[in-house]
């Protein structure tokens, strides 16, 4: 059997596309292990699958001042070596690497083992942390055709992101049934992520007037953000967040609007969901958003709305504009050569483990 370490955590976005990996690698015929931080969110989302787990210290280098700067590189260093003994312990084939700070040390020590590391970047830009464990890498998967230019010659693949297979077998009926909503009239889903968007929600309950009559509309809010002013029914239902109905509500969208984190465009784009985007600005991020939504409307494949363009009125003319064209944006999104992320890297993990 092969042996493959997964690494990659501090988000859910870090951890997520891995464990849509997990289902083919295992057909394939690896044995899965993963290392993580020893607290971080990674932890629980793998062990709840009884993956092997195995945490390493973790510190975080931030381009800001902070007093944690000067003690972190030390957790960094440990990581290092509390990865090379796990390494040593499971002797994998290859290493794959999602990112996050804890990858670092775990890339780093596969290399001083002689073991193939594969990457994922998900943004159009490298994260600090991969900027850091690239140079120890076999190669370097991307979902963007532009991050090639940012990458080693030779070690750039275009992949796309590993999507969960449960997103693809949502049911339009039951996302429908969830909310209660008809089969001859549009839906809208409106996500801002796990925290939400203050921005986006202001937006739509505002131009919910205009929109109801021609729409229906799904609106995930986030946690603690549910307006109790107003109530569900009439083709509008609010969710504070989504876990397993996501799947069902992404079924029964006809058009999303959404944050622009790799991950979840991906997701559209694999579900070829018309949507509008609307980037984390750049005050509130490194910009890595605007960047995403830029290289998906220059594909075809999104409508970008700017936060700070966001009103009622703009919001409206993006809805109505998206869905009268709704049928170009599909077409686009059909014709993604990257729509096969997960055989991509698999055969890519075989590819290492032969020429090593």
């Amino acid at each position: 059997m092969k042996k493959i370490v997964m690494t990659g955590g501090g988000t859910a976005g870090h951890v997520t596309p891995n464990i849509a990996l997990m289902p083919a690698l295992k057909e394939d015929g690896y044995d899965i292990s993963y290392i993580g931080s020893y607290d971080g969110i990674e932890c629980q989302l793998i062990e709840e699958l009884n993956v092997p787990y195995y945490g390493i210290s973790s510190g975080k280098l931030r381009r800001y001042f902070d007093l944690k700067n000067f003690t972190d590189p030390f957790k960094v260093i440990k990581g290092y070596f509390e990865a090379k003994k796990v390494l040593k312990k499971l002797k994998p084939d290859v290493v794959f690497s999602k990112g996050g700070f804890v990858t670092v040390p775990v890339v780093l020590a596969a290399k001083s083992c002689k073991i193939p590391a594969i990457i994922h970047e998900s943004d159009m830009t490298p994260g600090l942390a991969n900027k850091l464990a690239i140079p120890s890498a076999y190669k370097v998967c991307h979902n963007f055709p532009e991050t090639a230019s940012s990458l080693p010659e030779g070690k750039a693949v275009l992949s796309g992101s590993p999507i969960r297979q449960e997103l693809l077998n949502g049911n339009r009926e039951k996302g429908l049934q969830i909310c209660g909503f008809r089969a001859d009239k549009p839906v809208i889903l409106v996500i801002g992520g796990s925290l939400g968007a203050e921005a986006i929600n202001k937006a739509v309950r505002k131009a919910l007037p205009d929109l109801l009559p021609y729409y229906q509309i799904i609106h995930v809010c986030g946690k603690g953000k549910v307006d109790t002013s107003i109530k569900n029914g009439n083709g509008y239902i609010q969710f504070d967040y989504v876990r397993e109905e996501l799947t069902h509500l992404l079924a029964a969208a006809d058009l999303v609007i959404s944050r622009a984190g790799s991950n979840a465009i991906c997701e559209f784009l694999a579900l070829k969901k018309p949507n509008i985007l609307i980037p984390l600005p750049a005050n509130a991020s490194r910009g890595d958003q605007i960047l995403n939504a830029a290289s998906f409307e220059k594909q075809g494949f999104s409508y970008v709305l700017p936060e700070e363009n966001v009103t009622d009125e703009s919001l409206i003319q993006a809805v109505n504009h998206v869905f009268e064209d709704r049928d170009t944006y599909i077409y686009a999104m059909s014709s993604n050569p990257a729509s096969n992320a997960i055989d991509i890297i698999v055969n890519l993990c075989d590819e290492a483990i032969k020429n090593h």
